[in-house]
């Protein structure tokens, strides 16, 4: 049993809740009267409720994000009918920015606002002490990181086995995109590199393979990045496997030669180009040389090993339908392994909110509050984008599809995938629960149909996916003329002839 419990859900049971460690790590002499407990939005609220009430608490407190504010205002709604007694206090990201609130802020005691590792355990001191504090709302205090303890020891060997450790070298973002949270730092702060890689070095000796680095520009000091990757080439293993989130234009010497010397399946970086309009840019604020982000993006596809995933957002203030697909197929001429088509959401206090009116910026009420329409993109625009974003998936980025790919997208990628997409769309009336097999019939049909690319030429390249796709029984293009063997045998003498 514990007086107090930090707790969240978590989109999926890998991730892992970085701030709740860190919130641990601070609690002081509360810690051992302190439980961390992690939920899955899957769950159903009142099991969760349940599991809680079991810990006798006299406060809870909530990590409220976009994607788990539905959730936790049920589990918090029925909180407030079986246990009144119990103290709630809400944190994180969704509930930050006073007085653009959720209605789950109606119902809690207290809400603190922004950095929570000084102000939470201080709250929890004056509650315990039945000194209940006159504001509501509690603005988060900063403290210099140096001072704060360390959430790296939290995580348990189930996390290090089973989940994505996540770790930050620095904090804070010195950008101002005003579509992003981060927009709203000062700058961005390091920690100490050897305090640390020391940490590193500890996580790596319990097991720890799998790091996701959540600063939001790693590669912004390049001797501290340069360090921190020198510092994992000297622990390559078969399953090291590191995530970084870099900035595109940003890419020095010293950055690649160490960049080249990591071997396939260890780097990935995430690359948030989200529009190479320079109008858009200037709009939004986001600082961007476009020509170094196409040099950069093309020097890490052809001189190294990482894998590239790159972002794009659609709904931006003054885009159109042709501006985001020109900003898609300037990208997709850039190779990178996966393109994240993103819609925009509605963060609360981002600075984009200053252009609602003007560009009539209108958001789904739900979260996670996804773009509807926009002055330049229709409800019909934004859905078709929306739908493109899942089939892209489904059939870009999956790498199910390698062969096919290029005959659906030939010389105009995103207008023929977009009419591929609507294709798809009308044959099925969906986006979601297409067995494999049958989208590669859907596939089959479209592209013939709707694209027009040779029946044979569509073949040879689905076969070849096919076979390569795992699965057993034959779809219905592969059965249309004798056995699955001599249909493969065909495909597999059709495509040398294009080799």
């Amino acid at each position: 049993m514990a007086s107090i419990v930090i707790t969240t859900l978590n989109a999926r049971y890998i991730h892992s809740a970085f701030g709740l460690r860190y919130l641990y790590a601070n609690m002081g002499n509360l810690q051992a009267d302190t439980e961390l407990l992690e939920f899955g939005i899957q769950q159903r609220p009142i099991e969760i409720v349940e599991k809680l009430l079991q810990q006798q608490a006299r406060i809870i407190g909530f990590g409220v994000y976009i994607w788990n504010v539905a959730e936790i205002t049920a589990i918090v709604s029925i909180l407030k009918q079986v246990a009144p007694e119990i103290v709630l206090v809400l944190g994180g990201p969704e509930v930050s920015h006073p007085p653009d609130l959720p209605a789950v802020a109606d119902l809690a005691d207290f809400i603190i606002t922004g950095n929570g590792e000084i102000s939470f355990p201080g709250l929890c001191k004056q509650l315990l002490a039945g000194v209940k504090p006159e504001q509501k709302i509690v603005t988060g205090e900063t403290a210099p990181l140096a001072t704060l303890a360390s959430p790296y020891p939290h995580y348990t060997d189930t996390d290090i086995r089973q989940r994505i450790i996540y770790v930050e070298a620095s904090r804070g973002c010195p950008f101002k995109c005003e579509f992003c949270l981060s927009s709203l730092d000062t700058t961005a702060k390091p920690f100490a590199l050897d305090t640390f890689l020391r940490e590193m070095e500890t996580l790596y000796q319990r097991g720890a393979r799998h790091f996701k680095f959540i600063d939001r520009t790693f590669n912004l000091k390049v001797d501290s990045s340069v360090a921190i990757l020198e510092f994992f080439l000297a622990h390559l293993s078969d399953d090291l496997y590191l995530h970084f989130e870099v900035i595109p234009d940003n890419l020095p010497e010293r950055l690649k030669q160490a960049i080249k010397q990591f071997p396939p399946g260890v780097l990935q970086f995430e690359v948030g180009v989200q529009t190479f309009d320079p109008a858009i840019q200037q709009l939004i604020n986001r600082k961007q040389d476009n020509q170094k982000t196409q040099a950069n993006l093309s020097w890490l596809r052809q001189h190294s090993n990482a894998h590239i995933h790159a972002d794009l957002i659609a709904g931006l203030p003054g885009d159109t339908l042709g501006g985001f697909g020109a900003s898609f197929d300037q990208l997709i001429a850039l190779n990178p392994q996966e393109i994240q088509v993103g819609i925009l959401k509605r963060l609360r206090g981002a600075p984009i909110n200053r252009h609602n009116q003007d560009y009539q910026l209108r958001y789904d009420p739900n979260p996670p509050y996804t773009i509807l329409h926009t002055r330049d993109l229709g409800f019909a625009d934004l859905q078709r984008i929306n739908r493109f974003a899942r089939f892209w998936d489904l059939i870009g980025n999956s790498g199910r599809f390698a062969a096919t790919l290029p005959l659906i997208l030939a010389d105009r990628p995103f207008a023929r995938f977009m009419q591929f997409s609507d294709a798809l769309y009308a044959l099925t009336d969906s986006t979601w629960q297409i067995a494999l097999k049958r989208l590669f019939e859907l596939t089959y049909t479209a592209m013939i149909e709707t694209l027009g690319v040779p029946s044979a030429d569509t073949l040879v390249n689905l076969a070849t996916d096919y076979q390569r796709s795992g699965e057993k029984s034959p779809p219905k293009f592969l059965q249309t003329t004798g056995t699955v063997e001599t249909k493969r045998g065909v495909a597999n003498k059709r495509q040398k002839q294009y080799l």
